[in-house]
């Protein structure tokens, strides 16, 4: 395995196999997980869409999000316990931002925690700009920073 090169990881779509690691890595993540039946949901859907990261064969990552009339919504990113701050989450962000410059996506958006600095940063760095904010968005009562990005502007 090598940590140290988050470009080595295996980037690929998510299938129902994968369904229990993505809960159990979106359990080690997040204080309101998505459930089993939530991943399963989002296979069904065909405006969602999941990359996995693997390193030797053990995912290790996910991005999710939907993507509607030229704009990307991104609704959760994770990396597994043991493999945070490694890259995972930055390789995932550059294959997707790739993605929707490659295809002329003209927006993307996201939440997260006001409290999450180094999912703040690490947005900011791929060209997301804080434009509003969810008051009491999350169950314990947090705000979510609204954040997107426009046109052009891979990393």
């Amino acid at each position: 395995m090598n940590i140290s090169n988050p470009s080595s990881l295996n980037l690929r779509l998510a299938c129902s196999n994968d369904l229990s690691e993505l809960e159990r890595i979106d359990a080690s993540c997040y204080a309101e997980p998505w459930s089993l039946q939530r991943f399963s949901a989002e296979l069904d859907n065909p405006v969602a869409h999941i990359i996995l990261a693997e390193d030797d064969a053990a995912i290790v990552g996910y991005v999710c999000w939907w993507e509607i009339a030229g704009e990307i919504e991104i609704h959760n990113v994770a990396t597994a316990a043991w493999r945070r701050r490694c890259g995972v989450a930055r390789r995932l962000l550059e294959w997707l931002c790739h993605h929707a410059d490659k295809n002329n996506i003209k927006r993307m958006f996201l939440e997260v925690r006001r409290s999450n600095k180094a999912a703040i940063a690490l947005y900011h760095s791929f060209g997301f700009a804080a434009d509003g904010c969810r008051r009491a968005y999350y169950a314990n009562g947090e705000d979510a920073l609204l954040m997107s990005r426009n046109g052009q502007l891979s990393a």
